[in-house]
């Protein structure tokens, strides 16, 4: 068997971010995933969007994702500089606008709840709208403002997350992992498509098909499907929104997220049909309709992409972050529609956990105690210090 120290399976968003900062810190890192820098991440819009993702009953998640996006300048500046590439945050800002009275009283609740919350959100009408956003039609009547919620170049991110694990010392294995090894009380590898990989920690991260790689994981993680059209401007055609708009088009919603060049993601459909990722004639109509319905300039660009993703979906929507079952095995996954938005922090709190400590307050709600019955990992203790002190290699 290979011997290696921390095995992360999974190199989205989620995977690579922890596995960079376990092997800044110094760690000793192998990654798993026969094709890195794939899968949802890959097709995502890349919205970092907690408020006007807010809904009631789920304030964890709002608290948690209004403390990743603090965190975010912060990770995009310091990954920036270990990848000598930019990690494409952009920090224009959200609009989210209505295109009718139904949908414009619903913009207005939440704005409300987000008010009680003391986060209150700038409401505009759609002549205020359309001074922030010319590309805005007239069918929009009104809306919120909401600078703080940023977006990135998902694209850009995974590029320069890659590079910089490279840097970082992480390895790669460009396989398919079978199933995390045990010996009934502690993990001892990764079950992979060649060799086995010997491991002391082994952090599940593996999105939508995390489920399959352990018995505890079982029915704690689910596929749902997401259709999103990425679109490209043509000369003469107006020019695109510099902000992200969100919109609700009779009760429908909708996103539009901008990239550099003139380019713009459209999403994203929602659907729980298993691992299906064809893309579907239904929901190619129903983006492109809507969103013209929101910004009709876009009739005039060229479609050049169209893709669906696998969002890993969990009980309650909160991610999964932290021990489960046998000693040595973490996971960080299930983060549904947020994994671009919570990868700071996800990434942040499975280093604490490698070495220990207590992860951030906003993170404390991801224990997967909460769905499994276990007591607390705060209350257990963790088993990994050892370990890891063990795995810290000279990086000089």
């Amino acid at each position: 068997m290979t011997k290696s120290r921390l095995a992360f399976i999974g190199a989205g968003v989620i995977g690579l971010s922890c596995a960079w900062r376990a092997a800044s810190a110094g760690l000793r890192v192998t990654v798993v995933d026969p094709a890195p820098a794939s899968g949802a991440s890959w097709v995502a819009g890349g919205m970092l969007a907690p408020v006007t993702e807010a809904w009631p009953g789920e304030e964890a998640l709002l608290e948690l994702g209004v403390e990743s996006v603090r965190r975010w300048p912060g990770f995009a500046e310091e990954l920036g500089t270990a990848a000598g590439q930019s990690a494409g945050l952009r920090t224009e800002g959200t609009v989210v606008v209505a295109t009718g009275s139904g949908d414009r009283a619903e913009l207005d609740t939440l704005a409300d709840y987000l008010a009680r919350l003391g986060r209150a959100v700038e409401r505009l009408s759609g002549r205020e709208l359309r001074r922030l956003e010319p590309a805005l039609g007239p069918d929009v009547r009104g809306g919120l403002s909401v600078p703080g919620d940023l977006a990135v170049d998902n694209r850009m991110l995974l590029a320069a997350l890659r590079t910089a694990a490279e840097r970082a010392g992480v390895t790669f294995v460009e396989s398919a992992a079978r199933a995390v090894l045990d010996d009934g009380t502690r993990v001892t590898g990764v079950r992979t498509d060649g060799a086995d990989l010997e491991s002391d920690v082994v952090i599940v991260c593996a999105g939508a098909h995390s489920g399959a790689l352990h018995p505890v994981l079982t029915g704690l993680v689910r596929p749902v499907k997401g259709e999103i059209l990425r679109l490209a401007h043509r000369a003469g055609a107006f020019p695109p929104p510099s902000r992200t708009v969100r919109a609700l088009v009779d009760g429908r919603p909708v996103y539009v997220v901008p990239r550099d060049g003139g380019g713009l993601v459209v999403g994203a459909t929602q659907a729980e049909t298993g691992f299906d990722t064809e893309v579907t004639v239904g929901g190619v109509r129903d983006l492109l309709r809507d969103a013209e319905r929101v910004l009709p300039g876009i009739a005039e660009y060229a479609l050049v992409e169209s893709a669906a993703g696998l969002r890993p979906g969990s009980p309650d929507n909160l991610p999964l972050v932290g021990p489960l079952g046998p000693e040595g095995l973490l996971v960080a996954t299930g983060h549904h529609r947020n994994g671009m938005l919570l990868a700071p922090v996800t990434a942040d709190a499975v280093l604490q956990l490698l070495y220990g400590r207590p992860v951030p307050d906003a993170m404390r709600p991801a224990d997967p105690a909460r769905v499994t019955g276990a007591a607390p990992s705060a209350d257990r203790g963790h088993r990994y210090p050892e370990e890891v002190a063990r795995a810290r290699v000279d990086q000089r």
